[in-house]
């Protein structure tokens, strides 16, 4: 059964030639011109000419460049007054409309405290964000013109601001390129203080209005590569296409890495015929706050990082290829991305090679495993499952040992989240393994485990006896099943101290009452 789809207010899609009445107050619309594009004029933006409510409704349906003849009623046009001496009382209107162009006006605050009217289009459709360094041309007047504020490009930090308030809001809402004039209200320039007037400038006086011509010439978008902030990446020349380094992947890099101070303590492949600096990723084989930035990078791109020590070289010296990194120390890499060979994906490969490198990534987490890296090996893990994850295609023996790898993979990887304190995650891990080997001891026991530290005792329990069952001489079982039942005696004395109190708190309660009400009867009557 078809079913009709109500998408509101959305005006018809004519054809030329076509009638539409728009609204439901009789206003017609006959189609004689197609527009461009897909845009329309919106509620609040400025279109030539004067405007009685029918042209208001009807204009919005328009199209830069469209020709449309609107049939107006009365109601919409000028009702029973009419306009002496040329249009008569409840008069319905005819009129031509070609629509050349209009101007864009915002409401940016949605409190009228910054209207922003835009003089010329940006390009593309990217806004700059809150950590964005944008480079901005701007003019600031007073209501009477006198200049307050100018400069031909000034480069500040969207969240940080420059000037007035109005300025960091109104390039939130811009593209690059695109040039506006700013109607401000003194709560978003300088409120009822004014601002003194710097060197051969005016003064902005309390509670001002400001008009504010404003260019945004272009920026640095700046992010954050790590929750805690600790490493951030500001890219000073755009990548080319879409495509970016994974885990694994080769990369080749111009670099240079410097100190705080300037000193330099790394620098390849910037002159002609120099190698450039090559690594791996993921494999350790640079600082971590390198490894993971690159990982955000397009070929060609080009960025400064700035990496806190607990990323870059931590609390030890380090002796680089032109100078000593002192301990503790932020250091900035200025870093173009000039190639990369991707890690191949399971996706390229066939059968074989998956199992191979499923076989390949559980060696490697094992070797981080018992370097105590266990957040890197879990992720490893997590890699060699994602190789055989879909074995629809395998032959019998190929499954069989897919089967065996995923159980070894997601094992060890539940003994990872156990070691990093994500109990929950270790228990989804261990029930995978016993949906396939329901007798698997290290499953049940790793989930045990899990439950203990989750307080899921009764769960734990029978996992451990389970476990007991299948191997009673398994000697952690039963040294689990010893912690088990020590929370348990812990827990159940708590239990019984709680219930112990809250019952003395009644037994009390009620033994006030009682004497309370023993104290009332002995009251003598007042007469």
């Amino acid at each position: 059964m078809d079913e009709d789809f109500d998408f509101g207010n959305e005006p018809p899609i004519l054809k030329v030639g076509d009638e539409n009445e728009i609204g439901k107050q009789g206003l017609k619309k006959l189609l004689l011109k197609e527009g461009d594009g897909w845009d329309s004029p919106e509620p609040g933006d400025e279109v030539e000419g004067q405007v009685i409510k029918g042209w208001d409704e009807g204009i919005k349906t328009m199209k830069k460049g469209e020709n449309a003849l609107f049939t107006i009623p009365p109601e919409l046009a000028y009702g029973e007054s009419g306009s002496p001496p040329t249009i008569p009382p409840m008069a319905t209107l005819q009129f031509n409309v070609e629509l050349l162009s209009w101007t864009s006006v915002k409401d940016i605050c949605k409190d009228g405290g910054v209207i922003k009217k835009i003089i010329a289009e940006g390009e593309k459709w990217e806004n700059p964000k809150d950590p964005d360094e944008v480079l901005v041309k701007f003019e600031a007047r007073l209501e009477d013109g006198k200049v307050v504020a100018k400069s031909d490009g000034v480069e500040f930090t969207v969240e940080e601001g420059y000037f007035c308030p109005a300025l960091s809001k109104a390039v939130k809402t811009m593209k690059k390129g695109e040039k506006v004039l700013l109607t401000v209200k003194p709560q978003y320039g300088f409120g009822d203080k004014g601002k003194p007037a710097p060197a051969g400038e005016d003064a902005v006086p309390p509670n001002a209005n400001l008009q504010i011509t404003l260019e945004l010439v272009s920026w640095k978008t700046v992010s954050e590569i790590t929750d805690d902030k600790k490493v951030i990446k500001k890219i000073l020349k755009e990548g080319e296409g879409y495509e970016r380094p994974n885990e694994g992947a080769v990369v080749k890099l111009k670099v240079i890495g410097k100190l705080q101070d300037g000193t330099v303590f790394l620098k390849k492949g910037q002159d002609e015929g120099e190698e450039f600096f090559e690594f791996k990723t993921d494999q350790e084989q640079v600082i971590d706050g390198l490894d993971r930035a690159v990982l955000t990078m397009k070929k060609g791109e080009v960025a400064l990082l700035t990496i806190e020590p607990e990323y870059a070289f931590g609390s030890s010296e380090s002796q680089q290829d032109l100078a000593v990194v002192p301990p503790n120390s932020t250091v900035y890499y200025e870093v173009e991305l000039e190639s990369f060979v991707k890690e191949k994906e399971s996706w390229d490969m066939n059968t074989e090679e998956k199992i191979e490198a499923a076989g390949k990534k559980k060696e490697e987490g094992n070797v981080l495993f018992k370097a105590g890296k266990y957040s890197r090996a879990s992720k490893r893990y997590e890699k060699a499952v994602k190789f055989i994850e879909y074995d629809t295609n395998f032959g019998e023996e190929e499954k069989k040992q897919a089967k065996a790898l995923k159980v070894v993979c997601n094992l060890n990887n539940a003994a990872c989240k156990l070691k990093l304190k994500d109990y929950k995650e270790a228990e989804k891990l261990c029930t995978k393994v016993l949906e396939t080997e329901s007798r698997n001891v290290k499953a049940l026991y790793r989930r045990a485990q899990a439950f203990v530290q989750l307080a899921d005792l009764d769960l734990a329990e029978l996992d451990i006896k389970k476990a007991l069952e299948i191997d009673p001489n398994n000697r952690d079982v039963k040294l689990e099943y010893k912690t088990l039942k020590e929370k348990m005696k812990e827990y159940n004395k708590k239990q019984a101290k709680f219930y112990g109190n809250m019952f003395a708190k009644l037994s009390k309660l009620e033994s006030n009452d009682s004497n309370k009400g023993a104290a009332q009867e002995a009251e003598p009557m007042s007469i």
